[in-house]
């Protein structure tokens, strides 16, 4: 790629990222434009993936997200795979896709972002009670926020709510509430400091929640930066 083109993608690389959350469609045709320079170049693949994606066209997304593991060997982008099988209406393909990754090997994040996708795929099939399995997982931790907790804690409040158990579901959506004010505040906070969350609390059964004279204590959990480990 010559020292004028690898620019010319750049900027339309940079474009489509400030556009995203602005003008999905806009974004999506820098994407395109950064593509037709770049068409061997993984990151233009995965931005017209995730810019499809974003103005649903989940076809061409899946596309994209298939050229883009097949360039650079990585699942990193299995979530998004998922998600866009059930956005065509195939829940049933979500979970196979799903189910030929290693979640041992994934990052934390991708695992959890994966999680989050097959619990909506079992969803999509109406099974409530295997949706919730999917977000049994360790990171489902709400002494401690991450930047993919509120989208887990969010997740498994509406599983709760589709299996009735309504003052569960009411509590997780709090400690998403919680964990993202808090993901919030840690902005720009150095690694050596720490966000104390006085407002989260251990997370009640339905038994103890009938019980209403008894009220969990609640704890002061530490929220890392951005890239922790969990």
């Amino acid at each position: 790629m010559t020292k004028e083109n690898a620019e010319r993608v750049a900027r339309h690389l940079a474009m489509a990222a400030r556009l995203i959350d602005e003008d999905t469609a806009l974004a999506h045709e820098h994407a395109l434009a950064a593509s037709r320079h770049a068409g061997r170049i993984p990151v233009a693949r995965e931005t017209v993936a995730i810019t499809a994606y974003a103005i649903g066209d989940f076809a061409l997304a899946l596309r994209e997200l298939r050229t883009y593991r097949r360039l650079t060997g990585r699942d990193d982008q299995i979530a998004l795979m998922v998600d866009s099988e059930r956005g065509m209406g195939r829940p049933e393909r979500a979970l196979e896709e799903g189910r030929g990754v290693n979640r041992a090997a994934l990052p934390t994040d991708v695992r959890v972002n994966l999680a989050i996708a097959m619990s909506g795929a079992w969803l999509d099939l109406g099974d409530a009670q295997r949706a919730l399995q999917e977000l049994e997982i360790p990171e489902a931790d709400p002494e401690r926020a991450f930047e993919w907790s509120p989208a887990l804690f969010s997740a498994r409040a509406a599983v709760l709510g589709e299996l009735g158990r309504e003052s569960e579901a009411e509590r997780w959506q709090e400690f998403a509430d919680v964990a993202a004010e808090a993901l919030d505040e840690a902005a720009g906070v150095d690694e050596s400091e720490t966000v104390f969350i006085e407002e989260l609390d251990e997370p009640v059964t339905e038994e103890e929640s009938a019980e209403s004279e008894e009220q969990a204590a609640p704890v002061e959990p530490d929220v890392p930066r951005e890239g922790d480990e969990a």
